[in-house]
């Protein structure tokens, strides 16, 4: 039983192929550049690009199950072409901003895409905030000064390592019993922007100082680390959010991989190499 993981040196991808190999899974592994990727021993590497869905049929000829990273684009397409060599079984990689109806990215779309393809059954990841959008948005700060500028303090979020995403994907994969599920992933707790600078310097083993700013100025801060304005826009958007409701924490990882999610902390100590 052949599985393809299509963005496969991504955030969660990498993850998802690791723990299929370990799992003694055949995996097909999708990436754009061959020469560049790096892939456990074992792993069939395909070359191909989600946006040409044409460059897809190799690496789709013979596979039964697939893990999809989305593109909107061309989404239709490519799930069509899974559908007609045999592909039976898809774990879309979505959001929760789907569920909260803040998409910006079209994640509704390749769901919609999947769920119209004959004969696949399908199952839809929706994770909220990823604890590595703090590399971002934090990383620069927290290296070169130990500190962490930001508003709306006491903004709860609930960040999610994307191993813990991995480890959902992979039980969808795998597993029966999540055909047609939608499977909203969080971290385990939600935290404020201040509690989650305390989890990240325990982490790291450093102190790390935490300066509230206004949002015009963590926006100015954002649009010097090259963050489109569109999308500070959008971060600040969910704090201010957050700020009055928190963000949602879900049961998810615990209920389908039978432990529980990892904390902020173990995401910046199996990080540490990105903060130095």
């Amino acid at each position: 039983m052949a599985i393809l993981v299509t963005g496969a040196t991504g955030h969660v991808g990498r993850h998802v192929v690791r723990r299929l190999v370990a799992a003694g899974q055949p995996v097909r592994a999708l990436t754009r550049d061959v020469g560049a990727a790096k892939f456990p021993a074992g792993v069939t590497v395909f070359e191909g690009d989600l946006l040409q869905p044409a460059t897809l049929r190799a690496a789709l000829t013979g596979v039964e199950r697939m893990y999809l990273f989305p593109v909107a684009e061309t989404a239709r397409e490519v799930a069509l072409l899974a559908a007609s060599l045999g592909v039976r079984r898809i774990v879309v990689l979505s959001s929760d901003a789907v569920t909260d109806g803040s998409d910006p990215s079209g994640h509704r779309e390749v769901e919609e895409a999947v769920e119209a393809a004959a004969g696949v059954e399908w199952t839809h990841l929706r994770p909220g905030e990823f604890a590595v959008n703090k590399l971002s948005l934090w990383e620069h700060s927290i290296r070169t000064g130990a500190l962490v500028r930001s508003a709306y303090p006491g903004a709860m979020g609930a960040p999610v390592h994307e191993d813990d995403v991995a480890a959902v994907a992979v039980a969808a994969l795998l597993e029966e019993g999540h055909r047609g599920a939608i499977l909203r992933i969080s971290g385990p707790r939600a935290l404020s922007q201040r509690d989650q600078v305390l989890a990240l310097a325990r982490g790291l083993g450093r102190a790390i100082a935490f300066e509230e700013v206004s949002p015009a100025e963590a926006r100015a801060d954002m649009l010097a680390q090259g963050f489109p304005a569109d999308i500070a826009d959008y971060i600040l958007a969910h704090q201010a959010t957050w700020a009055d409701q928190p963000a949602a924490v879900h049961p998810t990882v615990e209920q389908v991989t039978g432990r529980p999610a990892h904390d902020l902390a173990r995401w910046a100590a199996d990080h540490l190499t990105d903060f130095q």
